[in-house]
């Protein structure tokens, strides 16, 4: 079985969130047939949208440390728990040698297999910024809806509730902005902030699609690839 390595804290709540989706989707039947996971749960990572869209200090550092400590402490591969920081994939790669799972193109594929033509885009301010996901959703032919400038404003204020544990008063602000996109002609809502999984959820009559989910798939798939197949 191969060992994943989470790039954590960013926040806390979506890193625990990204665990407990492995866990669930994992075929075990006891707790030696789960996944290895070592988490480097490190909330000190400069704000990623403040660096993108400000002058906030650079997270890059930061990033290589924590892959660095999960690969020296024996991760076959790791998985960033958000979405903004993946702006910063090729230069955690650059630094270390074992792979590193991209989340946004991952959940690509997925909307693909989907067969979903409209899809909305809840993200940070720099995930919007980077056009991480919108790069994408072009190569791919999807259309994508983007929130306007009062929207997504709302949904930014739901991220960081989300992060000071503010949970009911964010998510009345992430289900109204999902709400909006579904009347605005989306199919399905992607939730491209980790925050937004932890308050939206298909219960809430929204078609979400969770990066998280999608990525704790994907590293349940090649943690237990070698022993599907060996």
């Amino acid at each position: 079985m191969k060992t994943v390595g989470i790039i954590g804290g960013m926040g806390p709540l979506a890193t625990i969130d990204l665990m407990n989706k492995i866990v669930l989707l994992t075929p075990a039947k006891s707790d030696q047939d789960h996944i290895h996971m070592i988490v480097d749960n490190y909330p000190q990572i400069p704000d990623r949208t403040e660096a993108i869209i400000g002058d906030g200090t650079d997270p890059l550092p930061f990033l290589i440390q924590s892959a660095r400590r999960l690969e020296a402490a024996g991760a076959d591969m790791l998985a960033i728990a958000c979405n903004t920081a993946h702006y910063f994939l090729p230069g955690i790669q650059a630094a270390v040698s074992i792979p590193i799972l991209n989340m946004p193109k991952e959940t690509i594929c997925n909307i693909e297999e989907s067969g979903l033509k409209r899809v909305a885009l809840l993200a940070t301010d720099g995930t919007m910024a980077t056009n991480l996901y919108q790069t994408y959703l072009a190569e791919s032919g999807l259309r994508v809806i983007l929130p306007d400038e009062e929207t997504q404003a709302h949904v930014m204020e739901g991220i960081y509730l989300v992060k000071s544990g503010e949970i009911y008063k964010a998510k009345s602000l992430i289900l109204q902005a999902a709400q909006t996109m579904i009347l605005a002609g989306a199919e399905a809502v992607i939730a491209g902030c980790t925050e937004i999984p932890c308050v939206l959820s298909e219960a809430d009559g929204i078609n979400v699609v969770d990066p998280s989910n999608i990525l704790a798939k994907k590293i349940v798939d090649l943690s237990l690839e070698q022993l599907v197949y060996s």
